[in-house]
Formats: C-alpha cells, structure tokens, sequence
C-alpha cells in the first residue's frame, strides 16, 4: 500500500470513529434537552422514554457503520478506545457481532446454537483469539532461546478436527477449535517456532476440566491466559497431551507445551519438524502408544470462515474485506486491542 493510500486510509478511520463519538454525543445533548422540556410541560410519565436509556439510538448507529464497512477490525479497536460508553457497547455488543460475521459457523457451535449469549471470557477475548497470536516465552517444559511478541495475525485456520487431536482419549467428547500454528523462524540452527491457540466450547462442563480438577492439577505459577487474563492449567504437567498434538502439529514428541485457562482459552507452542521435498511428518494412520487416534479424515465441518461468506475452509481475516492476504491492521491497533 503507498504512503498516499495509507494516509487516505487512516484519514477515513479517523473520520469514521469521529463521527460516531460525534453522534452519539448529538444523541446524548437531544435526551437531555427533550427530557428538560417534558419536565417543562408536565408529560405524563407513562408516556415518556424509560429513564435509564439504553442507547439503542446509539447502538443502531453503530451496527450501521460497522455492517457498511464490513466490520473493520481497526476500526473497532480505535471505536472502542473512544471513550468509556463506547468501550462499554463494544464489550456487551460488538465483539460479539464481530465474531458472528467472521466466524459464524464456530462461533454457533461455540455458542451451542445461541450466538446471542455469553461466551466464556468474553466475547472481546473470543474476538482477539481469533485474530491475535499470543507469541512466546520460555516455561517450565519449553525453552526457547528468544521471546517471540504477540502480533495481530494476516489469517488464521481454526477447526475442530484438529481440535481433537489436542484431546487426551477420555477427553474426546469435548468440542476444541484450534488454529494451525503461526510459524516463526529462530534462527539457521534451530527450527522453526509454531505458536497455536484454541477454544473449547462450554469449558466448565467440559470432561477436560474435570479430568483436570479430579487429578488436582495446580495452576502454573507464572503464566496467564493471553486473551482473558485468567489462571491456566499447564497439560504437560497434567500429562493430558496425546501424541496426536504433535502430528497434527507436524512436531516431534514432546517438543511442544500447551496451556488451557479456566475460561477454555488455549495457548501454546512446538517445535515444527522441517520438511524435505520427499517426506511428509505427519503420519495420521499411526496410532498412538496409548490408543489415542488421530482423526484421519478431514471433513468441511471442521472447518470455519471469518469473513462470514461461507464455512468451507478454516479461514480468520482480519480485513475490510475477505482477502486472505490482506494486513489491515499493521502494528499499530496491537496495544488498543491488548487493552480491551
């Protein structure tokens, strides 16, 4: 993208977001003065607006804006940072239609269905999972030479195939979306980083936790959910990882730890096997010492689309628009959305 375009760009974000403060504020002086002249003239109370008013004025101007620009993820991380009304209907309202229109399939399973509850964590946190790789840092079971930094990711493919494969056997009634990893380069001497996050649907009945809370898994001691904030359970200490992970990975055994928080978020990392022109990792008809399957075939029902045209292959974005290739968000919105 040229300066010029880019300038233009940011131009027309600024104006948007300017625009809706601008109206909602409009909005706000209207109440007022409307209220002040039925106190004027004695309206009868039953014919008056509830008085603790919701904003709906509001939240249709809102809906408008972000359905006409195919709800733009800058945009909403810079509405959001407006103020704290704003910030307040981001929360309770557009994240989760965000989330509706990028992911609509995973979003209804997550949902069982209901797209219009609540979600574990949030749906702000389901929002950044879906568009944010957490980076990495060396824990207890994973070393590695250089901390990697979070960053808003160009595209992400989340399916519940693969999911599966996270699931220790007992576990294998649960339902987990979990993307491919996000590689990073270490270096000529080391292999490739991959960083990979998930998310269960309904985590607190899920036979995961309670296999977690009957071992008496304690939580880690120095790592937090990236999306939520919350307590995780580390699962290679839990000794729940199947050798399934790391095929499905393409690692090897044991080159990979991964976390999951109390509210079903996952995140973690491996160690990815570098491929030569002639071989391929992943074997997915080998069993597991311990019996655990992997799911051989890949079906598009795993398989979930962001950009709300259709859910037949995995695909976040976080642009305008659903070009895969498309980075519109840059460096800059990163902190804004951290801070939500």
């Amino acid at each position: 993208m040229c300066d010029q375009h880019a300038s233009s760009s940011f131009q027309w974000k600024t104006t948007t977001i300017v625009c809706i403060d601008h109206c909602c504020l409009n909005v706000q002086k209207k109440k007022k003065m409307s209220a002040a002249q039925r106190r004027r003239v004695n309206v009868h109370p039953s014919d008056e607006p509830e008085s603790d008013y919701s904003g709906i004025l509001n939240e249709g101007i809102l809906l408008l804006v972000f359905e006409s620009i195919k709800w733009d993820l800058q945009v909403l991380c810079l509405t959001a940072s407006v103020n704290r009304k704003l910030r307040a209907i981001a929360k309770r309202l557009l994240w989760r239609k965000l989330c509706v229109f990028r992911a609509p399939c995973m979003v209804a399973a997550l949902a069982n269905g209901a797209p219009n509850g609540r979600i574990g964590g949030g749906w702000d946190a389901l929002a950044k999972l879906m568009f944010f790789c957490s980076g990495c840092e060396s824990t207890r079971h994973f070393i590695v030479s250089r901390a990697i930094p979070g960053h808003f990711t160009r595209a992400s493919r989340f399916s519940k195939t693969s999911g599966r494969s996270f699931l220790a056997k007992k576990c294998r009634g649960d339902l987990l979306f979990v993307s491919d990893p996000c590689e990073h380069p270490m270096g000529d001497k080391e292999d490739d980083l991959g960083i990979f996050r998930g998310v269960f649907r309904g985590f607190m009945r899920s036979k995961t936790r309670a296999c977690l809370l009957r071992r008496q898994v304690p939580f880690d001691e120095r790592v937090r959910c990236p999306y939520c904030g919350t307590r995780v359970w580390s699962m290679t200490a839990a000794r729940l990882v199947p050798k399934s992970a790391a095929r499905r990975l393409g690692s090897g055994d044991r080159r990979l730890e991964y976390f999951v928080c109390v509210n079903g978020h996952l995140h973690g990392a491996c160690w990815l096997v570098p491929l030569s022109s002639d071989e391929e990792v992943c074997d997915d008809g080998e069993e597991d010492v311990d019996g655990d399957d992997d799911d051989v075939n890949e079906d598009h029902a795993g398989y979930d689309e962001v950009d709300g045209d259709a859910c037949s292959h995995q695909t976040v974005t976080n642009g305008s628009t659903s070009s895969l290739g498309e980075d519109v968000l840059g460096g800059g919105p990163i902190d804004l959305l951290l801070n939500l």
